[in-house]
């Protein structure tokens, strides 16, 4: 996801850097199978698209969307084999209870046909990553904090991971202010969440499964589903109302949640 815009129109992504040229705006991605995805050298992983589903644009109960959905196979180009199989699912959502562009990304994992495990790993910022604007990197006074307050055990030099259900990052965009939060859903694996936060050579934050301590492994049936949301603000929000619009989220995913069950459909 290359573009992710404030109410007022500041998009706070950064594509491709040249210090990283793998880092793409919001991204998702783990080690598999010893496969590394997050980079993009001769030997990685390929997340190789296989088709979009249909784009909805509506109103789901009293609120406005639009959301669409890809089918993704994670493969190993050198034995042309597939390591896993995402159906990913983007929403943008609006709430008058969330004063801020407020999105939802929802990846389910299952493995291919006559695979009976993936191991998913990882370096410890591997997760769901998010690269700012350079000028967010530059400010002297951003930011980063979580509802706890809770600054986080230092893993290297500027580096920390954090637990916690939610992680902001405040910083100035271009001059203005801005405030990203990265949300995660209590089901998801390992909740709360492994926020990985670095100020310094650059930005960057990150939702991750903490699978540096201790890999993921995915075994037959089984189905993997992360649900994370992003909201972006023009300001900065005091950490109770960035904690009012985690709980409306909560709230409204877990609606979500028991309407698609009801549907026999997936979140």
């Amino acid at each position: 996801m290359q573009e992710f815009y404030t109410p007022a129109g500041i998009n706070i992504l950064r594509d491709a850097p040249h210090d990283h040229l793998h880092h793409h705006g919001l991204m998702l991605a783990y080690s598999v199978e010893g496969i590394n995805f997050w980079e993009e050298l001769a030997a990685s992983g390929r997340q190789q698209h296989l088709e979009f589903g249909k784009c909805e644009i509506g109103r789901d109960a009293q609120d406005p969307i639009a959301a669409i959905s890809e089918k993704i196979d994670w493969v190993n180009p050198a034995a042309k084999e597939v390591l896993l199989c995402e159906q990913r699912t983007l929403t943008v959502e609006i709430s008058p209870e969330v004063k801020a562009t407020l999105i939802t990304w929802t990846s389910t994992f299952t493995l291919p046909p006559g695979k009976s495990q993936a191991v998913i790993g990882g370096a410890h910022y591997n997760g769901l990553g998010m690269r700012f604007l350079e000028s967010m990197d530059r400010d002297e006074t951003k930011e980063f904090f979580t509802a706890e307050g809770k600054e986080g055990t230092i893993f290297r030099g500027e580096e920390r991971l954090v637990r916690s259900g939610w992680c902001a990052f405040s910083s100035q965009a271009e001059g203005k202010p801005v405030t990203i939060t990265m949300l995660a859903f209590p089901e998801n694996a390992r909740h709360p969440a492994t926020w990985f936060t670095m100020q310094k050579p650059f930005a960057y934050l990150s939702a991750t499964l903490a699978v540096h301590e201790e890999p993921l492994v995915l075994r037959g049936e089984e189905t993997l589903t992360l649900h994370y949301g992003a909201a972006v603000w023009d300001g900065h929000p005091e950490a109770e109302e960035i904690e009012k619009a985690y709980q409306a989220w909560l709230q409204a995913q877990s609606q979500k949640k028991e309407n698609a069950n009801r549907k026999g459909d997936s979140l």
